[in-house]
């Protein structure tokens, strides 16, 4: 089943369910865990359009149909539950090992609810309370919870800070929720929290009075310079070649088991040849953004995610470029974070077009409104992206295919970086 199909649940007809996720982060900035965002219908303001039971399986099948290994590459995944959902028996559709059930603020505490979450915690599902505020009707829950979520944006800071104090001594993990920027982060540290969640790592963080230097102004023109119209494998051959690591990259990636070939290639010139012009564009610029990030390791994930997703809806949308362009524009739209400097800062220092340029900077062109199609989806903000992809000529499925086929291809790339 793929993720745009439909899907028929206990009689109904129901709609996809569109998923997209949020890493939640531990005190290394590495990824613990994802919590999935989801909607039964594009424009549903909760997960509760349908009847409970097949709500709860529609979200089960579509996360399957996707795949764990696609939606959170190992890690645990955050799924969820209202208070029908959860008494439907949602969690029986999970492995225990690989999901924490996260109780929404909505949660009604009843008797038939505090019963279900010890009965879960008896089988060894672990149980998140969302936006805790620390009102006593969710008491209760606390002891079949092993993770609280504290909203940063929500709670005065002081407030946010006694009730991470009370939580702690509990043996309970607190996550910082909408830390979208390193104040912020500082701030979740300090109280006690020891995960976090948030896109602050997408944020930039300004390096005052430090420019570009030589070798990353001269790695993000190598960038640009494989996605002009008229490059030539010569081009690319001579600019590889200045570069030995760029260069041992390329060979051992042409000489994997993966491609089969019967003899070992020992030159840049038949490495190109084998690969194809689109294949060294994508795994060079991958390199490269590489060794310029000083962050997360996420956020080389979020940013080559977002290349592919935003190259397959201009491919989807018929440019004769199949979409490289585009994915130019994904690949660029987080230099600001990765090199520490404002976006004007980034691009006037790079030979881009005119078109991907004022899209970076925020200008609307149908570049900027692909950009923000994919990045609305990737943040759950479906409705948003829903329509912005009508003005683009698609639907939300168009990005939701997207999005699927971008997680997994991405994978591909961060992974071999990561054994390199």
């Amino acid at each position: 089943m793929r993720p745009a199909d439909f899907l028929t649940v206990m009689g109904e007809s129901v709609e996809q369910v569109h998923v997209a996720r949020q890493p939640i982060f531990d005190a290394r900035q590495q990824v613990y865990g994802y919590e999935l965002l989801y909607r039964a219908r594009a424009f549903d303001a909760a997960c509760t359009a349908v009847p409970a039971e097949a709500s709860a399986r529609v979200i089960a099948d579509t996360v399957q149909a996707i795949g764990f290994a696609t939606l959170t590459h190992g890690h645990r995944a955050f799924i969820n539950l209202s208070t029908e959902t959860l008494l439907a028996g949602a969690a029986d559709f999970f492995d225990p090992s690989r999901v924490v059930l996260e109780l929404l603020e909505s949660i009604e505490v009843t008797p038939e609810v505090v019963e279900m979450c010890r009965a879960l915690h008896a089988r060894g599902y672990l149980i998140a309370l969302d936006d805790f505020d620390g009102s006593a009707r969710a008491e209760a829950l606390l002891p079949y919870v092993r993770f609280v979520k504290l909203d940063m944006l929500a709670l005065p800071t002081a407030r946010f800070a006694s009730l991470a104090a009370q939580l702690k001594p509990r043996g309970l993990t607190v996550v910082a929720e909408k830390v979208e920027n390193a104040d912020a982060l500082d701030v979740a540290r300090e109280a006690g929290c020891t995960l976090y969640q948030g896109y602050y790592f997408c944020k930039p963080v300004r390096l005052s009075g430090q420019s570009l230097s030589t070798s990353q102004i001269s790695q993000m023109r190598l960038v640009s310079a494989l996605y002009k119209p008229t490059v030539s494998l010569t081009t690319i051959e001579e600019l590889l070649k200045l570069d030995s690591g760029l260069t041992y990259r390329v060979l051992r990636t042409v000489n994997s088991a993966a491609l089969g070939l019967r003899r070992e290639v020992r030159s840049i010139r038949e490495a190109l040849l084998y690969l194809g012009l689109d294949q060294v564009r994508r795994w060079t610029s991958v390199w490269l953004l590489a060794g310029a990030n000083r962050g997360p390791s996420e956020l080389l994930t979020t940013t080559v995610m977002r290349a592919r997703a935003c190259e397959l809806v201009g491919r989807a949308m018929g440019r004769a470029d199949g979409g490289a362009e585009y994915f130019l524009l994904g690949l660029c739209s987080l230099l600001d974070t990765i090199l520490g400097q404002p976006m004007t800062r980034v691009v006037a220092d790079l030979p881009l077009g005119e078109t991907i340029r004022d899209a970076l900077l925020g200008k609307p062109n149908v570049a900027r409104h692909v950009l923000e199609a994919v990045m609305h989806y990737e943040q759950g903000r479906f409705q948003e992206a829903a329509q912005l992809a009508t003005t683009l000529g698609g639907d939300l499925g168009m990005l939701s295919l997207a999005y699927a086929d971008a997680l997994q291809w991405s994978y591909g790339f961060v992974d071999s970086e990561a054994a390199a």
